[in-house]
């Protein structure tokens, strides 16, 4: 199975840890609203996590996505993106509670979750109902 996931960030400076697998299997950090479309426009399948800084339930989220992102069935492109500052975003995704994951299926969003932590096998399968 590929990953659609890139070692460039959504600001286009390389993301830390390099190339190979370690850096695919990290998800990409989006800066904000427009970023975020970029990523999901690009993408068959998007994941992407709302989160927010010094939460700790999001942060332990992050390599969950990984193993996600290399267990599913769909090509899967995983993102997060952290909305605090950006009011709209916040509004056109109902972001009431974090960590929010949110599905997009060619460039449309088909799906959310708002349970704070989701073990992996539980979102991989979430992620491929969803995919198919």
């Amino acid at each position: 199975m590929t990953i659609n996931t890139t070692s460039e960030s959504a600001d286009g400076s390389d993301a830390p840890g390099g190339e190979g697998a370690a850096a695919a299997s990290r998800p990409t950090d989006l800066a904000d609203e427009d970023a975020l479309d970029a990523f999901v426009d690009d993408a068959d399948v998007a994941l992407v996590e709302f989160y927010t800084d010094g939460c700790g339930i999001c942060a332990s989220m992050e390599p969950v996505l990984g193993n996600v992102a290399r267990g599913v069935e769909a090509d899967v492109a995983v993102g997060l993106v952290n909305p605090r500052d950006d009011p709209p975003l916040v509004d056109r995704f109902e972001v009431r509670s974090v960590p929010l994951f949110v599905l997009f299926v060619d460039g449309e969003p088909v799906a959310r979750r708002a349970e704070g932590f989701i073990p992996g096998e539980d979102l991989a399968a979430w992620v491929d109902e969803y995919a198919a």
